[in-house]
């Protein structure tokens, strides 16, 4: 029997282990300081709910609702770090050098759809619900 044609055979991967602890401490190096900004802004967008809507709200500053709002913290960062297996991917296809420059635009396109999800968990599942 031949060998196995083109499209069936396993793709290799010459990413040393070396390699591989480089292309992370580059995402590191990027990702890790923008996280503080990724958080301040949900936060922000957290507190300016609670005081336009204050009256509203003031029953949802009680520990159960304290520790859910926790823990959707939690889920925001945790999603936030899936930005490394994107960057990760690029960084192994060879596009270091260009991607260095363009990893702020995922960065600001993944900080609009938190905020979009925030804000929508806000006002959908957290805002009618208090009382």
């Amino acid at each position: 029997m031949g060998p196995a044609p083109e499209s069936l055979q396993q793709p290799t991967s010459n990413l040393s282990p070396a390699s591989f602890r480089s292309h992370f401490a580059s995402a590191a190096r990027f990702w890790e300081p923008w996280r503080i900004a990724y958080n301040a802004v949900l936060f922000t967008v957290f507190c300016v709910w609670v005081v336009a809507s204050w009256p509203h709200f003031r029953p949802a500053l009680a520990l159960l609702p304290l520790l859910q709002f926790a823990v959707l913290g939690l889920i925001a960062n945790v999603l936030y770090s899936s930005a490394y297996v994107v960057d990760l991917t690029v960084q192994g296809a060879g596009l270091s050098v260009q991607w260095s420059n363009k990893r702020w635009m995922l960065w600001t396109l993944g900080l609009l759809l938190a905020v979009l999800l925030e804000n929508y968990w806000i006002a959908d599942e957290i805002y009618p619900f208090v009382s």
